[in-house]
């Protein structure tokens, strides 16, 4: 069996190791070095150069590195034809949800004006509200959304959930639809974006909606850059709409040094780091998945190509 394993940004010999230790039939094949194209059985990948892996005519499932796939679907050279297997496996997702506490804790206890404090040498105790009192909204309900909403509601944080269609969340006050967005967005102190990114999430993060929040408000964006339209977050910033953010995803990376963001005090930023797929924890999801299609099974967590996810 052959795999073949495209990125530039995460560790080729890693993933050679882990596959081979879970599946000894495996040879992984690194890129550029591919062999015969014709040899090659799956692939694991983020963000392959077009047309690479329709060149590949033996192609039986694709694996994305990281949970977003638009950096596959987007090539509009993309096998349509080859199933694209969306990462879910328990590291990815309780690496996201610990990001999500943080930003979430750090926001309800002020953690960037205790920090400017400091900085100014200034002692200044600071009136705040205990969690049951702060209403924390997530954009997204798939496998991340949905534990990292379980995990702050379980620290009694008021907990509203947002999808695309309806679905039901222990202990999240679920909501869904362009109505629905509304109702989180008015009731939301601290807004988290964990949406897919698709035609219809692209610039979700604008103006209208944050106009809509709390005053004061605050957001984290751990998904995708192009979620969020940067001039319009500046804006609220400068109106005093929004209070702050935490962005880890931006629309170019890594983020220019001439970019508007580095010098905002109100802003906290992250290098797209928030969850990283690591072979330690994923590689069993993905020899998982192998066997099912060996088996002729039907694989879990297909991107659906017209939903975009």
């Amino acid at each position: 069996m052959r795999f073949l394993f495209v990125s530039n940004s995460d560790s080729a010999s890693a993933w050679q190791k882990a596959l081979q230790q879970a599946r000894p039939d495996i040879t992984t094949m690194v890129y550029p070095q591919i062999g015969d194209p014709a040899l090659i059985d799956y692939a694991l990948a983020w963000r392959p150069p077009s047309g690479l892996l329709a060149s590949l005519p033996n192609l039986k499932l694709i694996f994305s590195i990281g949970a977003g796939v638009d950096g596959l679907v987007d090539d509009p050279t993309y096998p349509r034809d080859i199933p694209l297997v969306r990462m879910v496996e328990w590291g990815l997702t309780e690496g996201m949800t610990d990001y999500v506490v943080w930003q979430v804790l750090s926001w309800h206890r002020q953690a960037v004006l205790y920090w400017r404090d400091q900085q100014a040498k200034r002692w200044k105790p600071r009136h705040r509200k205990v969690a049951r009192e702060r209403t924390v909204g997530i954009l997204g309900l798939g496998v991340l959304g949905q534990d990292a909403a379980i995990k702050l509601a379980g620290l009694r944080f008021r907990v509203l959930g947002w999808s695309r269609n309806e679905k039901q969340v222990p202990d999240v006050e679920c909501f869904h639809g362009e109505a629905g967005l509304v109702q989180v967005a008015a009731q939301s102190e601290i807004l988290v974006c964990l949406l897919p990114l698709t035609n219809e999430t692209v610039g979700i993060l604008n103006r209208d909606l944050f106009a809509q929040m709390p005053k004061g408000a605050c957001l984290i964006n751990a998904a995708r850059g192009r979620h969020l339209v940067e001039e319009d977050l500046l804006a609220a910033l400068d109106s005093g709409q929004l209070s702050g953010a935490s962005l880890d995803v931006f629309h170019d990376e890594p983020l220019p040094n001439d970019h508007p963001f580095w010098d905002r005090p109100e802003l906290v930023i992250t290098p797209h780091d928030a969850s990283l797929t690591s072979p330690r924890t994923a590689t069993q999801s993905i020899v998982d998945a192998i066997a099912l299609c060996e088996a002729g099974k039907p694989v879990p967590n297909l991107v659906d190509f017209e939903r975009g996810y």
